[in-house]
C-alpha cells in the first residue's frame, strides 16, 4: 500500500533543526496532554501520544505493545525504509509518516508526548537525545547505545531533562528476576562471587570480510539516513535489515544484542555497578587452513569475556563470565543429566557460597539447584510484581509517562539501564582491544597484538582504561560529519 506521508518541510540543516526545535508548530488535530493542562495534568480519558522512530521488525512490535495498553496513541511513524515500515503504516493509518526523525521532531514536537526508538544500535543515542532535549519521554531498544560514552550521556540527560525513560529489556519487568532477588536476599544460596552468562548468538554472519559485492540501494531505502552517525560506505547486499548486527560500525555483536537481556538478572540481583577490570579472548577465523583471517571491522564469531566488579558492604568482588558463539560454562554437578541448562541456548548461573541458582533469557524460569529444591520452596514474595510481567514492560512505561517524571517507578530507567549498558559495552571494548595490532619494529610486515593477554583496568568515573590507551578509542567513536550528540 502507498505510504502516508506528511507534506515535507523544506530541507533543513542540523543547525536549523536545533535552532527551530522550540518554535511552536502549526495547529494540528492531535493535542497532547501537556499542551492541554501543563506538565502533570491528566484527564480521565487521557492518552500518551507517541512517535516511533524505526517502526519495522522490533519497532513494530514495540509500538503495537504500547497501543495495546489502551492508553497510548501512535501518532507519528518514522523509518528510513518504506517497505519495512509498511505493516506499521497499515496498522496505524491515522499516524503521519516521516523518513527523517529530525524533520519529524522539528515539525511535530508540539504534538508528541513520547518517542520510541528501535533503530540499529549506532543511531540510538542521537535519536533519543534529540527527543529528550525537547522534553519527550523515551523508550529505547537494547542495547541503550552503541558506545560507553553515549550511555553515560543519556543517563545524565534523563535526569537533566526530567523525562521518563525505559530500555527495551522487557525481562527486567518479569517475575523471574524478582524471584531470583528474593532467593538471594533470603540467603538461600549465600554470597555470590561468580556468575556465568552465555548465549548461542550470533545467528548472523560475524568474523568475515566486508563484502565487495556492491549493489543498488533499494528504491525505498534512504541509505544516507540509515548510515546516520556511521562512516560512509557503499551499500552492500544483505546488510539490511538484519546482518548489520555483526559490524562494529553499526552493531554491537552477540554481547550487545543479548547482554542486556542476560546480564541484567545478575546486575540487578547482586546490585552491581561499574566493573574494575576486564579480560577477553575471541574465536579465530581462517581464510584458508593455514592462515588466520583478520577482520577488525567485523565482530568475532565467538568470545569469552570476564568482568570483575568491586565487592560492596564488605562482600568479596564478583567475577562475571560472558560466553557467546556456542561456548557454554561447565555444567553444574547439581543439574541432572537430562535437565536443560538455562533455556538451552542461553542462560545465567549464580555460584553462591551455600548453593546455586540459574535462569534463562530475560531472567525467565528461575530455578534453585538441584531443581528438587524448587518443589518445596516457600520463600515469601517481598518484591512487588509488574502487572503482566515482562509483557507489562510497555504498559508500565506508558503509565509512568502519563503520571509524569518521578511519580511512578519503571523497571529499566536509564539510571539502571545506562550502567548496565556500559557494562555490556565494556565487554565489547575488551573484545575489540584484542584485535588492536601494531607493526613490529624490526619486522614491519609482521604485527604485535598488545591488547591480548592483559587485564584492562577501568576507571569507571572517568570512562577510561588506565593501562592500555589504545583501548580508549572504543569508549567514544567519532560521528560522521554533520552528526552530533545533542544540541
Amino acid at each position: 500500500m502507498p505510504l502516508k506521508k506528511s507534506t515535507p518541510p523544506s530541507a533543513i540543516s542540523r543547525r536549523s533543526f536545533i535552532k527551530t526545535a522550540g518554535i511552536t508548530a502549526a495547529a494540528f488535530t492531535i493535542v497532547p496532554r501537556f499542551v492541554l493542562g501543563g506538565q502533570g495534568y491528566r484527564a480521565p480519558s487521557d492518552k500518551l501520544y507517541i512517535a516511533g522512530i524505526g517502526v519495522g521488525g522490533k519497532g513494530q512490535s514495540d509500538i503495537s505493545s504500547f497501543a495495546k495498553s489502551g492508553k497510548a496513541e501512535i501518532s507519528f511513524l518514522c523509518d528510513v525504509h518504506d517497505s519495512r515500515a509498511a505493516n506499521s503504516v497499515k496498522a496505524f493509518p491515522k499516524a503521519v509518516y516521516y523518513k527523517d526523525f529530525r524533520k519529524m521532531l522539528d515539525k511535530e514536537h508540539k504534538h508528541i508526548d513520547a518517542v520510541s526508538v528501535s533503530t540499529p544500535d549506532h543511531n540510538h543515542a542521537v535519536q533519543a537525545m534529540a527527543a529528550m532535549q525537547l522534553g519527550k519521554h523515551v523508550y529505547v531498544q537494547k542495547p541503550l547505545t552503541h558506545d560507553i560514552y553515549e550511555a553515560r550521556m543519556l543517563t545524565e540527560a534523563a535526569k537533566k531533562y526530567k523525562v521518563v525513560t525505559q530500555m527495551g529489556n522487557q525481562g527486567s519487568s518479569g517475575d523471574g528476576v524478582r524471584k531470583l532477588m528474593e532467593w538471594y536476599q533470603a540467603g538461600l544460596i549465600g554470597e555470590v562471587n561468580e556468575v556465568y552468562c552465555w548465549t548461542n548468538r550470533p545467528v548472523w554472519p560475524q568474523g568475515i570480510a566486508w563484502s565487495d559485492k556492491k549493489t543498488a540501494v533499494p528504491a525505498d531505502l534512504d541509505w544516507d539516513l540509515w548510515l546516520g552517525t556511521a562512516p560512509h560506505k557503499e551499500y552492500v547486499e544483505k546488510l539490511v535489515p538484519f546482518n548489520w548486527r555483526g559490524w562494529w560500525d553499526y552493531g554491537t555483536g552477540a554481547l550487545g544484542d543479548m547482554g542486556c537481556h542476560i546480564v541484567e538478572p545478575p546486575f540487578r540481583v547482586l546490585g552491581l555497578q561499574y566493573p574494575t577490570d576486564v579480560t577477553a579472548s575471541v574465536g579465530s577465523v581462517y581464510v584458508d587452513e593455514f592462515k588466520r583471517g583478520y577482520f577488525p571491522d567485523s565482530c568475532p564469531p565467538s568470545s569469552y569475556t570476564v568482568l570483575t566488579f568491586p565487592g560492596r558492604n564488605g562482600k568479596p568482588p564478583v567475577k562475571m563470565h560472558w560466553m557467546d558463539g556456542g561456548i557454554q560454562p561447565e555444567r553444574p554437578e547439581e543439574l541432572g543429566p537430562n535437565e536443560v541448562m538455562g533455556d538451552g541456548g542461553n542462560g545465567v548461573i549464580f555460584i553462591g557460597s551455600k548453593g546455586k541458582m540459574m535462569c534463562g533469557t530475560y531472567g525467565a524460569d528461575p530455578k534453585l539447584l538441584p531443581t528438587a529444591k524448587n518443589k518445596d520452596d516457600k520463600t515469601p514474595v517481598t518484591i512487588k510484581r509488574v502487572p503482566g510481567g515482562a509483557e507489562g514492560h510497555y504498559a508500565q512505561w506508558v503509565e509512568a509517562c502519563l503520571a509524569g517524571y518521578g511519580k511512578m517507578e519503571v523497571s529499566s530507567p536509564f539510571e539502571i539501564a545506562g550502567p548496565l549498558t556500559e557494562t555490556v559495552l565494556m565487554g565489547n571494548l575488551a573484545i575489540r582491544s584484542f584485535d588492536v595490532r601494531v607493526p613490529k619494529a624490526d619486522k614491519p610486515d609482521q604485527f604485535d597484538f598488545p591488547g591480548r593477554n592483559i587485564k584492562l583496568l577501568w576507571d569507571g568515573a572517568n570512562m577510561k582504561i588506565t593501562n592500555f590507551d589504545a583501548a580508549n578509542q572504543f569508549v567514544k567513536r567519532e560521528y560522521r560529519q554533520g552528526w552530533k550528540l545533542g544540541a
